[in-house]
């Protein structure tokens, strides 16, 4: 019989990475600190279900050294999906050197993270810089930080604000991760009273589960929004053979506890002036997505999944429309449950958003929730899996 195997299952941190348009390309992993690391990757790519739930985006796996990348290892991990970000201080190790290039030899990409020593030769195969901007782009002689274009794409992590975002990829980062769509640049253009109200009318409208017709005549009102609208019930997600054309059509088609979430999510669709993705509308699906799956994970009801995603998805309006929480909360007449959570980030809802706000809560605070690593670990999947579909069907 074989011993019952009692390691536990290792917390994981996930981020999306972004080009300049704001637009998903791929994931980046890293393991906890205090689980061991092989043992931890074992477990996490030991099964299909992290690619294939965020296909057909790329994984970056973060690593200390590739040595820990053994051929068992690498048998869980297809090169022509896998890229690995090491830390650039192998490069005084002529073996980890060595393992490195040979990663290179065998299709993977290989990120050098962080800035080499000074005088270190760099092998020209592993030119491809990742680097954490989270204090900025360092400082060099002669004028702005630079990466080669030649070798890349680059990689610039800690991009925590919107002019971080700008000077990294000024300076030729074509991948971005980090907390810039939170912190958005001032907007120079005033905010447009009527269609904030339109809104907040609208999102009310959701909240209270009004009437069909209510909902189609304040979209009548919204072109932007009424042509994201249609646009998603006539792409592939929906795999119709005739074109939806009215309101109506898009709300029989949807059902009303789709409609709701759909149109949620929406309000982050509307067309920005700059013709760019909004950066916010996937991290408010992974949100969502993630505290209706701990609901139901944890035996909530059908109506308590629906406010645990109504929650997850209006945790950003404050950012998407410039205005106070409190504001929001006041004018869409929440259930009390989403109030307490989005306003003080109380009760059992509240601090289950903290914890996805986190994106790496300890452990000590899951169990408290009684939530174990492994339920965690299947909510990440689930919104990240959600919230990629979003992103290219919106």
């Amino acid at each position: 019989m074989a011993a019952f195997d009692t390691t536990p299952f290792p917390l994981v941190e996930m981020q999306a990475v972004a080009n300049a348009q704001n637009e998903w390309l791929a994931l980046t992993v890293r393991i906890a600190p205090g689980f061991d690391q092989a043992a931890a990757l074992h477990a996490v790519f030991g099964e299909p279900d992290l690619l294939t739930a965020i296909a057909p985006l790329d994984c970056i796996l973060h690593l200390a050294s590739p040595a820990i990348l053994t051929p068992a290892l690498l048998a869980l991990m297809p090169p022509h999906r896998m890229i690995f970000a090491i830390d650039a201080g192998v490069l005084g190790d002529e073996a980890l050197v060595k393992h490195a290039l040979a990663l290179h030899d065998e299709g993977y990409r290989v990120l050098l993270d962080g800035q080499p020593a000074e005088g270190v030769k760099v092998p020209a195969t592993l030119r491809a810089v990742a680097l954490d901007c989270s204090a900025g782009l360092p400082v060099v002689r002669g004028g702005k930080y630079q990466v080669l274009s030649l070798f890349g794409p680059h990689l610039a992590h800690g991009v925590h604000s919107a002019q971080h975002f700008a000077h990294c990829t000024e300076a030729g980062f074509e991948w971005l991760s980090g907390e810039w769509p939170l912190r958005p640049a001032p907007s120079a253009k005033p905010h447009d009273g009527t269609s904030r109200k339109r809104l907040l009318a609208l999102l009310g409208l959701l909240a209270r589960d009004a009437e069909s017709r209510e909902l189609e005549q304040l979209l009548k009102q919204d072109p932007a929004l009424s042509y994201h609208l249609l646009k998603l019930v006539n792409s592939a997600a929906f795999a119709l053979s005739t074109q939806i054309t009215s309101f109506g059509q898009a709300i029989n088609l949807l059902g009303r506890r789709q409609l709701q979430r759909w149109l949620q999510l929406l309000l982050y669709a509307r067309q920005q002036p700059d013709g760019m993705a909004n950066p916010l509308l996937p991290l408010a699906a992974l949100r969502a997505a993630q505290l209706e799956c701990l609901c139901k994970l944890q035996g909530g009801e059908r109506d308590d999944q629906d406010i645990a995603f109504m929650t997850g998805v209006f945790s950003l309006l404050d950012v998407l429309f410039g205005m106070s929480m409190e504001d929001i909360v006041g004018a869409l007449g929440l259930a009390p449950a989403a109030a307490e959570a989005l306003l003080l980030r109380e009760g059992r809802l509240g601090e289950q958003l903290s914890m996805v706000e986190q994106r790496l809560p300890a452990s000590a605070q899951l169990a408290a929730l009684g939530i174990d690593n492994k339920q965690w670990w299947q909510s990440q999947l689930h919104a990240f899996h959600w919230a990629i579909q979003v992103g290219r069907n919106l």
